[in-house]
């Protein structure tokens, strides 16, 4: 009687071993997956890539010939983003815009010539613009504060936009992004050309 016994606590114990055994590892194949699931906010996970450099700087000088800060471009699957960082800027709200030419002869600045357009024909300006608009020069406005220092980003959505060898000009007034041709920006105060980066 007692050999039984003893059989039926050892297999009582196996079954009991077994159960445990399987809850654990029931319970580490539930957190992997939790793990590889996307989090419950829908967030993806964090890139490790690093950011692309800028491929193209431009240097602004003013139109009295002063330093005015310079732009870094930084190429985009669908697009270019400018990175600005303007100095001794007037205060307030300035339109800026590329230019086809890569000349900036001062004070008017009229030889970066007109606005960079669509090589399949060219486009009415204006963000805004629903005849058409925009044409591939232009650009968000942006702020300088009263101390005339600019920090702001701006974007041209235009894959395989190249923006070597174009000029970014500065404007008094802020673009409408409407009227022709240039929004009611007025004069260029500044400009630069933008070279590859080294």
């Amino acid at each position: 009687m007692r050999p039984l016994l003893c059989t039926a606590a050892l297999a009582t114990a196996t079954l009991i071993a077994g159960c445990a055994t399987a809850r654990s590892d029931g319970h580490g194949a539930h957190a992997a997956a939790a793990q590889a699931r996307p989090s419950a906010t829908g967030t993806p996970p964090a890139s490790t890539a690093t950011p692309p450099a800028a491929s193209d700087v431009a240097v602004l000088v003013a139109s009295d010939g002063s330093p005015a800060g310079r732009v870094m471009a930084f190429a985009g699957p669908k697009g270019v983003l400018m990175r600005v960082e303007g100095q001794n800027w007037p205060t307030g709200w300035h339109g800026v815009h590329l230019h086809a030419v890569g000349r900036c002869d001062g004070p008017a600045f009229t030889s970066a010539g007109a606005h960079a357009n669509h090589s399949e024909g060219p486009s009415p300006h204006g963000l805004l613009n629903p005849s058409g608009g925009p044409d591939l020069g232009d650009l968000q406005n942006v702020y300088a504060a009263p101390d005339g220092s600019v920090n702001a980003e701006v974007y041209a959505a235009n894959p395989g936009q190249i923006v070597t060898g174009l000029s970014f000009l500065v404007h008094a007034n802020p673009d409408d992004h409407f009227s022709q041709p240039i929004g009611g920006a007025g004069p260029r105060i500044a400009c630069g050309v933008f070279e590859t980066a080294n």
